[in-house]
């Protein structure tokens, strides 16, 4: 028996399930919407887990959806912020090389920078000091003055009590289990729905398949580990990135000023074996596992994207010694008896084309008149959130009208 029917039903109370919602109720003020789930509460996995860093917008290829959305989602970001009183960290951020071979890599972010309009300066050794006196620069840096840090668990407590001043229902602890033609069945019974937005994190690729959608993706897990330093606050005053590798989504060990502004370094991007595998045997799944690791066998033998070099490096930063090195190749000093205190893992729901074995680099989207499907929110999907939300939703509106057309035509 179906329990209760929604016009919309949005899998996931994470960040952008969240601001998905808000924005069908500005849409459809006299529609019915409903968040479910999983867990006991929201923001229990990447939106709460991640940096916490407001990204700028100038790692991203000019024709990417995360070039257009990360320069406004920031601004909206720290607007959301500062008309609820909610804390920001205007620290900026450092991207530095280290070496005469880096510095090409600094040319291409600030090209891609400059095609984003994002705001973006070359910065001297002598100005970066002016900066952060602690940043080693190498003939030039980049600065970025508009990266920020928020606290993320705080914004997305806020917008939840948005949505439940703006009537949207939330049900947690309701796991989806499968589709049905007017609905979905969960733990809790069935939920009727006449259009279904799965924004689910890691499970997003498997929701998809229900509804015959992402066939050719399956999410691969990386863990994401932070060490905290525990000696002062002032030893790095703003951000410090080095420059990425540009061909994988991964940003590499840097230094993050949070919105209290505690040190901490990190993140890893270890292959992890099953998608919630953030410590130890915590919800393991043998199942996930298996299939997992066989791709990760596959992409090991291949070498797909170097993911062999890249899961050797990775693992070995397990070792608190080798994340500490790394990122002490940024600054001038910095105590490595500091880093005393691992914080709350995170895990990365990268999607992988199954048929090129390649990394997706952009947000996939997926969906027809009754679902839709947001397939790669990976980061900096918590600082596009606005935006991102925005397009989904109309999206979703333009689908539900061929939907009308589809109907009017067979009557």
């Amino acid at each position: 028996m179906m329990e209760k029917q929604y016009d919309f039903l949005v899998i996931g109370a994470g960040i952008i399930g969240i601001t998905i919602a808000l924005k069908l109720r500005e849409k459809f003020h006299e529609r019915t919407i409903c968040i479910i789930e999983k867990e006991q509460a929201i923001a229990q996995h990447s939106s709460g887990r991640n940096s916490g860093v407001l990204h700028a917008g100038f790692y991203y290829t000019a024709d990417s959806l995360k070039a257009r959305f990360t320069k406004d989602g920031n601004a909206r970001m720290k607007a959301y912020c500062r008309s609820k009183s909610l804390r920001i960290n205007d620290c900026g951020k450092l991207v530095i090389a280290t070496d005469e071979l880096e510095l090409a890599g600094l040319d291409e972010l600030k090209r891609r920078g400059d095609l984003n309009q994002i705001q973006l300066e070359w910065v001297s050794p002598e100005e970066a000091r002016e900066i952060d006196p602690n940043a080693k620069v190498y003939k030039r840096a980049l600065f970025s003055p508009t990266t920020a840090s928020v606290d993320p668990v705080e914004i997305c407590q806020s917008l939840m009590a948005d949505c439940e001043r703006a009537g949207v229902e939330m049900r947690f602890g309701t796991k989806f289990l499968h589709a049905e033609r007017d609905g979905i069945v969960t733990n809790k019974g069935k939920i009727g729905a006449r259009y279904v937005i799965n924004a689910a994190g890691l499970y997003a690729d498997k929701i998809a398949a229900e509804y015959g959608f992402g066939r050719k993706y399956t999410i691969i897990p990386f863990k994401g580990i932070y060490l905290k330093y525990i000696k002062n606050k002032s030893d790095v005053k703003t951000n410090i990135y080095p420059v990425p590798n540009l061909k994988n989504p991964f940003l590499g060990v840097h230094f993050t000023k949070t919105v209290d502004g505690t040190i901490k370094i990190g993140p890893t991007a270890i292959p992890a074996f099953w998608r919630e595998n953030y410590r130890g045997f915590d919800h393991f799944n043998i199942s996930e596992m298996v299939g997992i690791v066989a791709f990760e066998a596959l992409l090991f033998v291949k070498n797909a994207f170097n993911f062999r070099s890249l899961a050797f490096e990775e693992i070995r930063k397990y070792n608190k010694r080798v994340l500490i090195d790394l990122a002490r190749k940024m600054v001038h000093d910095i105590d490595p008896d500091g880093f005393a205190e691992y914080l709350k893992p995170g895990i990365r729901a990268q999607l992988l084309n199954k048929e090129t074995l390649e990394l997706v680099q952009d947000f996939v989207l997926e969906g027809d008149e009754r679902s839709f499907h947001v397939l790669n929110a990976v980061s900096p999907a918590f600082t596009c959130a606005f935006p991102f939300s925005s397009y989904v939703v109309d999206e979703v509106i333009k689908l539900m009208k061929r939907r009308e057309i589809i109907h009017v035509s067979s009557t």
